[in-house]
């Protein structure tokens, strides 16, 4: 079972290589690390992430998925024969992305950690419960994109994996302000 919520926050860094107050305003003030709590409200409300993972030859494999964060960890599901679940099933190291396109205002951030197969039945119902609170209709409606997903988890049909940050980064950008900070858990 992955590790919940850390108790502690995480080492936050701001790595001052790639970040600067390009718009020298007065008053802009000093350039600082996104706070880990603005990183968890983020995690919680992006509708799409990419997880990256390894397939057996070596080559990337990068695919959009919905994903959930629940208590420290996001939790995301496959089909046991899609491509993302055989490279996890090699290589459990992933990474999850999520964020925005713009260049001027949003916060671009990266989990990586080590995908584990969630199979404890509590668990899988915390999963879909906080599937069907973020998604909402989209799993809830018999009209929804991903209707049945709930039923699918709990037959088996469908896996869910579960991972937990061992180190995240977020890209901030603010009114010319960019920031890259690095959190480490």
């Amino acid at each position: 079972m992955p590790q919940q919520e850390p108790a502690q926050q995480p080492v936050t860094e701001l790595d001052a290589r790639y970040s600067s107050a390009l718009n020298t305003r007065p008053g802009a003030g000093e350039v600082v690390a996104t706070d880990w709590a603005d990183a968890r409200r983020e995690l919680g409300a992006a509708e799409i992430f990419w997880l990256s993972t390894v397939r057996p030859d070596g080559r990337l494999h990068v695919t959009p998925l919905i994903a959930a964060w629940h208590e420290g960890v996001l939790y995301f599901s496959t089909g046991p024969d899609e491509q993302k679940a055989k490279n996890l099933a090699h290589d459990p190291h992933c990474a999850l992305t999520t964020g925005g396109n713009s260049l001027t205002e949003g916060l671009d951030l990266v989990i990586e950690g080590t995908a584990e197969r969630v199979a404890d039945p509590a668990v899988l119902e915390e999963v879909i419960t906080a599937y069907e609170a973020k998604y909402g209709a989209h799993i809830t409606s018999p009209q929804g994109t991903f209707h049945g997903i709930g039923d699918a988890v709990r037959k088996g049909d469908v896996l869910v994996f579960a991972v937990a940050p061992s180190t995240a980064y977020g890209f901030g950008r603010d009114d010319g302000v960019y920031t890259h900070t690095r959190w480490s858990f």
